[in-house]
């Protein structure tokens, strides 16, 4: 992880905004998807994320360390809609973390052209470390990165 459980985080001080006057306490990301059914089992069962609230939407939230969080709601017309990768894990082995979820089911995307390529495992080696990207079943983009 980036960012160790309880810790702040400055904008200041990353690559994203630099000189920005913005601290990060909590960050949640917001998921839209079709069938709640198929995405608890998704991202409880395939991901292993801890449940820690249901909201009065209905949707579900999963912590995902330093204070981070994933917010699943339902919206069938708006889930799988947005191109980008919603979020990203920061992992130390990258090799294993594909391994663990390849075997609960999590299929990796692969790319083969001149913007992006992959292994046969879907990870790709860029300037900043190995990226390797999956979906969830509607869609939404996610990754993990070393």
């Amino acid at each position: 992880m980036l960012v160790k459980e309880g810790q702040r985080m400055s904008l200041s001080s990353s690559r994203v905004c630099a000189g920005a006057d913005v601290t990060f306490v909590i960050q949640k990301t917001w998921v839209a998807v079709s069938d709640m059914a198929h995405a608890t089992n998704f991202f409880e069962r395939k991901l292993g994320l801890d449940r820690v609230d249901d909201p009065h939407d209905g949707g579900r939230v999963y912590a995902c360390g330093g204070g981070t969080s994933l917010h699943v709601y339902l919206s069938p017309t708006r889930a799988g809609e947005l191109a980008t990768t919603l979020a990203t894990w920061y992992v130390n082995d990258i090799e294993q973390v594909v391994d663990e979820l390849s075997s609960h089911g999590v299929t990796f995307e692969r790319y083969d052209d001149s913007a992006i390529r992959t292994d046969e495992g879907g990870i790709s080696v860029t300037s900043d470390g190995k990226v390797a990207r999956f979906k969830d079943p509607d869609g939404n983009t996610f990754a993990i990165e070393q």
